[in-house]
C-alpha cells in the first residue's frame, strides 16, 4: 500500500447506517425479525452491503458466499439430548441473523484459505460441522473472514490476505487470529461473528476490538475437525459479539439444538449475578513478562469495580509456573513443524510448503532445534490438561490481562518481521491466554477501556470447567455497571 493510500484511510470507521440492521445487536435484531419489522432477506442484504463497504478500509473478508451457502449437512439438527427420541422442529431464535465465518472452516463452493498461500485455492466440496450447525440455527453467512497464516500469531496480517485493520483506529491491529470476524462485528457490519480459539484467538481480537469474547469449555461445542488427533486438543469454536446478552443468547440457543452431553446446560442467562464471588487478581505475566502500566491499571480498576459490586477480591500470583510457558512454546513450535513437514497430508493435494511464511517456518526450525525436549513438554502439558484447575482452590474466578499492551500498529507483528524479533514482540503482547486452551477451562474477554491510541483494551476472567454461566452472569453485572460503546459510531464514555 502506498503512502497516498495510507493517508486516505481514516483513523476510525464503522458500517452503521440507516438500513434494515439499524444499530441492532443480535437480541434486538431477533426481536425485529420476529415482529416482522424486517425480513431475513433485507437483513442479509444490509449486512452484505455493510461488510463490502468496510473492505477498502478494514480488509476483513477473504471471500463472499452467496446467500444460503452451506446448507446443513452431516450432523443434522438435534434439538434434544443425545439418545432422546422426542425431537422437535422448533425454529431457532437465531434464524435470519447474518454472520461471518472465519476462513479456516470449510464452506461448500468456496476455498478454505487458512490465511496462507500454501494451501490449494480449489473450492471446498463440503461444509464443516460447526458451519453446518450455524446454518442449522438459521444463521446466514455474508463473508468468510481473514486470519494470519494458520492462526499461528496474534495479529491478522498475512502475505496471502494483507493487513486487516482495526475499526477503532485503522493504523492498528485487530489482534488474531479471528481478526477478520472481530473487525466486521466491531464495525457494525454483522452483530455476531464466528471465531475459534487455540491459544487466545477469540479473546485476543475481542480485547483488541472492544468485543465480548467467550472461549467455552472444551467439549461445550462440537470439536474442530482434525483436532482430536492432536496430542493435545487445544482449539474450540465460538463467537464474537458486541454485547454480553448476545453471547448468552448464542450459547443458550445452540445448546437447545445441539446439546453437548458433556456438561450441564448453560441455560438462559438474562440477569446479572446475585452471588458474592471470590475473585483472584493477577497482574504479573509468565516468565517475567509484565503488562504495561495502562493494562495493569485497567485490571486493577476492574478488580475494584468487582469489589464495589460486593465480590471478594484478592491479588494472587500467576497460577502456573514458568515450565508451563516453556512447554507451551515448544508445543507451538511443534505445530509449525507439523505444517511444514506434513502440510500435504493435512491439507491435501495442492499444498506448497515452499510458500509458507517466515513465522511458520521459524516455528518449524525452532521445534527442530529442540526436538529431543518436545516429548517431555507434551507429556507435561497432557498432565496439566488432566490435573490442572484454572482457578486456585478457594476462588471462583481469576481476573487477569488479556494482552500485555494495546493492539500494536500494523506491521509490528507483520509477516515480514524476522522470526526471532516477531516472537519476542509476540510474547510481550500475548502471553496470558494459552493456559485455558491446555486446561480446557472457559474464559471471557470483556471491554475495559482504551489505550493511548484510542484502541480498545480488555480484561480476562477465567472459571473452572463448565462454569460459563458464572462468567456470563458476572459479565452482565459488569456491563450494567460500566457500559461500553459497542461500535466506533458511538461516543466514548
Amino acid at each position: 500500500m502506498s503512502t497516498a493510500d495510507e493517508a486516505a484511510i481514516p483513523s476510525s470507521t464503522h458500517a452503521v447506517t440507516d438500513d434494515a440492521l439499524a444499530d441492532y445487536d443480535t437480541v434486538d435484531l431477533v426481536a425485529a425479525l420476529r415482529r416482522r419489522e424486517v425480513s431475513s432477506g433485507e437483513v442479509w442484504e444490509a449486512a452484505r452491503a455493510r461488510a463490502q463497504s468496510m473492505q477498502p478500509s478494514l480488509n476483513a473478508a477473504s471471500s463472499w458466499p452467496e446467500r444460503g451457502t452451506g446448507t446443513p449437512s452431516g450432523d443434522g439438527r438435534r434439538t434434544t439430548s443425545p439418545g432422546d427420541s422426542s425431537e422437535t422442529d422448533a425454529e431457532s431464535l437465531l434464524a435470519g441473523v447474518p454472520t461471518v465465518l472465519k476462513d479456516n472452516e470449510d464452506l461448500v463452493g468456496l476455498p478454505t484459505g487458512h490465511g496462507s498461500r500454501a494451501v490449494s485455492e480449489a473450492p471446498s466440496t463440503r461444509t464443516s460441522r460447526f458451519a453446518s450447525q450455524l446454518r442449522g440455527l438459521g444463521m446466514d453467512f455474508v463473508a468468510k473472514t481473514t486470519l494470519p497464516e494458520f492462526g499461528l500469531t496474534a495479529t491478522t496480517e498475512s502475505v496471502a490476505c494483507g493487513d486487516t485493520r482495526n475499526p477503532w483506529n485503522t493504523a492498528h491491529s485487530v489482534g488474531g487470529s479471528s481478526g477478520g470476524s472481530a473487525a466486521l462485528v466491531a464495525a457494525g457490519a454483522v452483530p455476531i461473528g464466528h471465531a475459534n480459539d487455540g491459544g487466545g484467538s477469540i479473546r485476543i481480537p475481542a480485547s483488541s476490538c472492544g468485543l465480548v469474547g467467550l472461549k467455552p469449555t472444551r467439549g461445550r461445542l462440537v470439536h474442530i475437525e482434525g483436532t482430536d488427533a492432536a496430542p493435545i486438543n487445544m482449539a474450540v469454536q465460538g463467537v464474537l459479539t458486541r454485547t454480553v446478552r448476545d453471547t448468552a443468547l448464542f450459547y443458550s440457543t445452540i445448546e437447545q439444538h445441539y446439546p453437548s452431553g458433556e456438561f450441564p446446560p448453560i441455560g438462559d442467562v438474562t440477569s446479572p449475578t446475585t452471588q458474592r464471588l471470590r475473585i483472584g487478581v493477577v497482574t504479573a505475566g509468565p516468565r517475567g513478562v509484565e503488562p504495561d502500566a495502562r493494562t495493569a491499571e485497567l485490571v486493577r480498576r476492574t478488580g475494584e469495580l468487582c469489589e464495589s459490586l460486593g465480590h471478594h477480591v484478592e491479588e494472587i500470583p500467576v497460577p502456573y509456573d514458568d515450565q508451563f510457558a516453556t512447554d507451551f512454546l515448544r508445543f507451538w513450535g511443534l505445530l509449525g513443524l507439523g505444517l511444514h513437514r506434513m502440510g500435504a497430508q493435512i491439507y491435501g493435494e495442492g499444498f506448497r510448503r515452499e510458500r509458507l511464511e517466515e513465522f511458520t517456518l521459524g516455528l518449524s526450525h525452532y521445534a527442530t532445534s529442540i526436538l529431543p525436549r518436545i516429548p517431555g513438554s507434551v507429556r507435561r502439558l497432557q498432565r496439566y490438561a488432566a490435573e490442572y484447575d484454572s482457578v486456585p482452590e478457594g476462588l471462583d474466578l481469576v481476573l487477569s490481562p488479556v494482552l500485555g499492551h494495546e493492539p500494536p500498529p500494523i506491521g509490528l507483528l507483520g509477516p515480514e518481521v524476522p522470526f526471532r524479533e516477531h516472537m519476542v514482540r509476540l510474547l510481550r503482547f500475548a502471553s496470558y491466554t494459552a493456559a485455558q486452551n491446555i486446561s480446557g477451562a472457559p474464559a471471557i474477554s470483556l471491554p475495559a477501556g482504551f489505550g493511548p491510541n484510542g484502541v480498545p483494551m480488555g480484561v480476562h476472567f477465567v472459571a473452572s470447567m463448565g462454569q460459563e454461566r458464572m462468567l456470563l452472569e458476572l459479565a452482565l453485572q459488569i456491563e450494567e455497571a460500566r457500559p461500553w460503546p459497542t461500535t466506533p459510531a458511538q461516543p466514548l464514555r
